[in-house]
Order: C-alpha cells, then structure tokens, then sequence
C-alpha cells in the first residue's frame, strides 16, 4: 500500500534524500527501521540539519533499546522529555499535580537510569551516577530485575521518594513507572511491612511497556489515585493516553496515524505513524512496531481500545495471529492472582505457560485447568501450565512474554 501524505507533509520532507524519490515517484511505501538505518546520517542530511548539528540545536542520540536494537536519531536536545512533560502538563488527571510542581519519579528499567546517568556523565561538574534526568525527574532503580531488591535497595527508593515529596508544598509527586516494577515494589514494601515509609503519589503513569491487566488491577487496588497509561516510543515521542478509566484519547500534535490489518480477519492492526514533530527526522509512514485493537475491528484510529504488544512478537496460530494482549486476557478471565506469566513453546503443537501470583501461591487445580484448556484454544497448542517462584528478567529490563528458551 502506497499513500501520500498532506501537502504541509510533503513540503517539511521533499529535501531530505531518503524521501527524495518517494516525492519524484509520487507514493510513500511504509518506512521501515532497517531504512532508517541505511546510509545514516548521509539519509537524513540537509544543509538545514547540517546547520542545526553545529550549532547544538540538534543531537545525535541513541534510542534506550528496550523494545528493539539500539537505533541511531537525530533530534532537537530534550526532544521527548518536552513532549512528556507538555502531554503531562494537559492530561485531564495529572495535569493539576504537574502544573502546582509535583515532581516525578520513574520506577522502570536499569536500561533506563543508566541513559539517565550517562546522559549526566557528559555534562560539566556532573556527579558520577547521577539519576535526576532534569529539576523534575528522578529515576530510582539501580538493579536489572526487580525480583532481586533487597531491603537495602527498597529503603533507598522509599527514602528518595519521602525526599521528592517533601519538597512540594502538598507532600505531592508524580509516580512514572513500568507497572511491572511497581507491583514488584508493593510485593516488597508488604513484605517487609514498610507502607509508613511510602508516601502515596498523586497520580500513577506506567509508560514503558505493555502493562497486563492484572497488574493495572493491582496498582489500582493499593493506590487511591489516577493510574493512566501512556503509549509512545523513543523515536516518536508519545502519541495517546488513557484516562483513570483506562479510554485511550489521542495525542497526535503534528502527527497523523494510519492502521493496517496485520492478517486477514485477525482485528489486529499495524500502527504506522506519520510524525513531523520532531524537525529535524520527521517519519513518514513509519512503521512503530506496535500492534492495536479498534473496538469494531476497523481500521480507524480513533477506536483504538488496546495496544496490544509488539508486531515481531506475533504468534502465529490456524486462527490467526496471537498478541501479547490476547493471551493475557485469557489469563485474567481465569484468576486475578496471576502477576507474571510467559508461554514457552516446546514444540510446533505444544506450549508451556508459566506464571507467578502476587501471593506467591500456585493457583488451585480448578483454575489451572481452566487456564490449561484457554490457553490450548488460544494458541491451538496442547499445553501445561506450571507455577513458578520467579520469572527472570530480560536483558533489557522487560520481561517477554512469548519465548522458545526455557524460561527457568
């Protein structure tokens, strides 16, 4: 499928070489990472660019990598901390708390605070390690899975945390997370019974990963206030969020989005964006990676109700691709108690889903079976379903949710 783009489109790229024949020809293919890559920076540059690198007005930067391989941008400095913190100043929940002050702190991967650090590394009279990213934001995890904190480490976070709240007026902060460390946190801040010494932020993002509908669940039950999801990437900035009652809203400032059906029939759609927010790499056509859910099935982007996982993390099945979210909402329409799980696939008919619960107690033979035979349908698999103690971490600081390793 070939589209051209608006004619305020055409003429911020017609310059850049790497869209020069695609301008001639007339269409725009679906640009994919890999011609991203390609002759960079040679691909992107313009006099207008060339102009920007010298006098500092645009970097060279790596994306964090969580999701993909590291991929070389060019963009204005602070790029998607601006764009962050202008989609948290607006949002009808949170805005309030970021416009009195609230500062943030972000629980999210190792991967994460360490950019953080060596970002500060090369700024004058940084201190080595540092973890505040700006005068707002504080990044606290210092370790690649969660699972191993000790006490030590989570005294650390909460007392950091008691310092970023106690220097609003209010007692008030913004809490950035992976919901999955989060519910890591609140396993470990009850097991050690330390919930005095955690001060209850005045409002809850998670931000970096598809978070599972039990984990939202479970952030909801211990915290009395907005827990929203935004979606977005290192490259794109951020380009929806939900409300406290999980409705996505579009957040689409000088962008256009576009979804195509990954398969015949599957309700699963590509997202491709459009994104000229970004000057100096405007993306045309850009294929994100992410996979959605409409509410009809369609392909209107203003019907979106799920991101549902990553495009190359599709399971193919005789009824269709699979998504992370599907198999997901199999495991929550059986019990609520399951925090982590990861299906394996053993063989070309057979599947192991492994989980652990927030309690740390197996699931009862009448819920594994139910979960046994979901699972089976979903995936057209025989399976057999195991509980673990633990579920380790990718290398990334993400857990995956689909493997053919053995998850251990």
């Amino acid at each position: 499928m070939n589209r051209m783009p608006s004619a305020d489109v055409l003429d911020q790229v017609r310059d850049i070489p790497i869209y020069r024949a695609f301008v001639e020809r007339g269409h725009f293919p679906i640009l994919e990472k890999p011609e991203i890559a390609r002759g960079f920076p040679g691909n992107w540059m313009t006099e207008r660019l060339a102009r920007a690198l010298e006098t500092g007005e645009a970097e060279f930067v790596l994306s964090t990598g969580t999701n993909h391989a590291r991929m070389q941008l060019i963009r204005p400095p602070l790029f998607l901390l601006r764009s962050y913190y202008r989609l948290w100043q607006q949002h009808p929940e949170l805005g309030a708390s970021w416009r009195a002050g609230a500062r943030r702190v972000s629980l999210t991967t190792v991967l994460a605070t360490e950019h953080v650090a060596r970002v500060n590394a090369r700024r004058p009279g940084a201190t080595p390690g540092e973890r505040w990213l700006d005068d707002r934001t504080l990044y606290l995890n210092r370790r690649l899975d969660p699972a191993d904190w000790d006490r030590a480490d989570v005294e650390r976070m909460l007392g950091e945390i008691r310092d970023v709240a106690g220097a609003h007026p209010d007692g008030a902060y913004l809490l950035d997370c992976s919901g999955y460390h989060l519910a890591h946190l609140i396993r470990a801040v009850a097991a050690w019974n330390l919930w005095d010494g955690f001060p209850r932020p005045a409002g809850i993002v998670h931000a970096y990963e598809y978070a599972p509908l039990n984990v939202r669940a479970h952030l909801r039950s211990h915290f009395d206030c907005p827990v929203v999801d935004l979606f977005g990437s290192t490259e794109l900035g951020y380009l929806f969020y939900s409300d406290a009652e999980g409705r996505y809203r579009p957040y689409l400032e000088d962008m256009s989005v576009e979804l195509i059906p990954v398969a015949p029939g599957s309700g699963i759609h590509s997202l491709i964006v459009t994104s000229v927010r970004n000057p100096y790499m405007p993306l045309v056509r850009y294929r994100s990676g992410d996979c959605v859910r409409t509410r009809d099935g369609s392909a209107d982007p203003e019907r979106i109700v799920s991101f549902c996982g990553r495009e190359k993390e599709l399971l193919p099945t005789c009824a269709g691709p699979v998504a992370q979210a599907d198999l997901d909402s199999r495991v929550t329409e059986v019990s609520d108690r399951v925090f982590l799980h990861r299906l394996h696939l053993t063989g070309p008919d057979a599947c192991r889903l492994a989980y652990t619960t927030f309690d740390g107690v197996p699931l009862g033979p009448g819920d594994t079976a139910r979960l046994t035979a979901s699972v089976a349908a979903l995936t057209g698999r025989s399976c057999r379903v195991e509980h673990r103690a633990r579920i380790p971490i990718g290398r990334s600081g993400k857990y995956s949710w689909l493997t053919t390793s053995d998850p251990n």
